[in-house]
């Protein structure tokens, strides 16, 4: 698939090197700073220290602790931060990018956004040998898809997301008392009738996190892959095609001349939207499953959290639902010192055990599929089940070698049309230019 993009050869204009320097210098000191740490010293020379990266969330802590106490004399994880808050994920891409480029031990098992899988598969260690037929053939479909690179397994799964739509029932159901309404809600309402029904809501209708980055790129696909999803199942890529302008042009519509949107979410990524869904009584707000641990720490009351309740996203008319998915694979640094008990480390992390607390604790839906076969568990999270559902309706966005460099361009001009700063014929085209020619976006 899309075989004349690997033909491409990447250039940099020399006007952008003074910026690139700066850059480099800049990101070296974060990376200094993150993965130069004491902690590397246990003071015990029979123990293995492994040094894990991730944004390490209370669910993920939880798992470390649970795998030093089970290894506890043997092997202890290290945890390295790379928070959300702190660092888009374009910038959490760049730093883990640069510890590999610079062959550093001290990374030894580390998390990538599904897609980036082909970006660091030559950095890794391949997992085929390391876990059994069964094993693997354990892992949902969908989640494990994205770790293979040209046959080879170099990722397993940690988690599997997918996108859907948060909104205030009690705040809707003020206004709209059709329960008939509720119920399309509840199955995918299409996006035309979703337009019919934000007149009647003088509040912020509809928040989505526009800024240019990979967030807004999953809106965009989204969109794209509802309307036709074999989009990516050719050898070119033509984002000039009629699916890809009516997707942008109903996005720019949203914000300018529905005003489901506001202007400000031009400047939204994800935790900007949900802040800005909280301080304003915002009536939906796109997101992920993982938000449901993020409202309890706006110190809301138990009702008001209750009424924020999760749903599929709208459609278009005549079409299937699409809902992209998102997730995090787990990776061997093939410069690790440990890499056996970096595997051990790895397969814990994908064990039932693990998994469950990632559940518990952090909603990071589990990617094995003896867990949603087991009628217990199903029965203490029923939750689960309904993410099934979702995930049957589910699309990937296309897996390029150099897929971050196209979804950084495309999230730069779909922006700017957002923005009113292009049409959206035009800036597809520019967006079209600048990926065949083969060039990179220099922020």
């Amino acid at each position: 698939m899309l075989k004349q993009l690997k033909k491409i050869n990447y250039r940099t204009k020399n006007y952008y090197l003074p910026i690139v320097i700066v850059v480099i210098i800049f990101t070296s000191l974060v990376f200094y700073m993150l993965f130069t740490s004491d902690s590397r010293f246990t003071g015990n020379d029979n123990i293995v220290t492994l040094h894990f990266a991730d944004n390490i969330t209370k669910a993920h802590a939880k798992t470390i602790e649970r795998f030093n106490e089970k290894y506890a004399g043997r092997i202890k994880v290290v945890a390295v931060d790379l928070p959300f808050e702190k660092f888009s994920t374009n910038e959490r891409k760049e730093l883990l990018a640069r510890s590999m480029r610079s062959k550093s031990d001290k990374l030894d098992v580390f998390s990538v956004d599904h897609i980036w899988v082909r970006r660091f598969a030559r950095w890794t260690v391949p997992l085929d040998e390391l876990y059994d037929q069964q094993e693997i053939d354990n892992f949902i479909p969908n989640a494990l898809e994205p770790c293979y690179v040209d046959g080879v397994l170099h990722a397993a799964p940690l988690y599997l997301d997918v996108g859907l739509m948060y909104y205030r029932s009690d705040l809707f159901e003020a206004k709209v008392h059709d329960k008939g309404v509720e119920k399309r809600l509840e199955n995918s309402i299409t996006w035309e009738e979703f337009i019919q029904l934000s007149k009647k809501f003088d509040n912020p209708f509809y928040l989505f996190p526009a800024d240019s980055y990979e967030g807004l790129v999953c809106s965009y696909l989204e969109m794209v892959l509802n309307l036709n999803r074999s989009f990516f199942d050719t050898d070119s890529l033509d984002f000039t095609r009629p699916e890809a302008v009516k997707a942008l042009n109903f996005l720019v519509d949203l914000v300018n001349r529905f005003k489901l949107s506001p202007k400000e979410v031009t400047s939204f990524k994800e935790n900007h939207a949900r802040d800005y869904f909280i301080a304003n009584d915002g009536i939906f707000l796109r997101g992920w499953p993982g938000f449901v641990i993020d409202f309890n720490n706006y110190n809301l009351s138990k009702e008001r959290i209750n009424d924020i309740k999760q749903l599929p996203l709208p459609h278009f008319a005549g079409t299937i639902p699409a809902y992209i998915f998102g997730g995090w694979n787990l990776m061997i640094s093939k410069y690790s010192n440990h890499k056996k008990e970096a595997m051990i480390f790895l397969k814990y992390l994908t064990s039932e055990e693990s998994q469950l607390i990632m559940f518990q604790f952090g909603k990071h839906n589990p990617v094995r599929k003896d867990i949603y076969t087991n009628d217990e568990i199903i029965k203490k999270y029923p939750v689960m089940k309904y993410f099934e559902t979702l995930f049957k309706l589910g699309v990937h966005r296309p897996f390029l070698n150099d897929y971050t460099r196209v979804s950084d361009i495309i999230s730069l001009y779909i922006n700017k049309a957002i923005k009113g700063d292009l049409t959206p014929e035009r800036a597809l085209h520019e967006a079209n230019k600048m990926i065949w020619e083969g060039r990179v976006v220099i922020r």
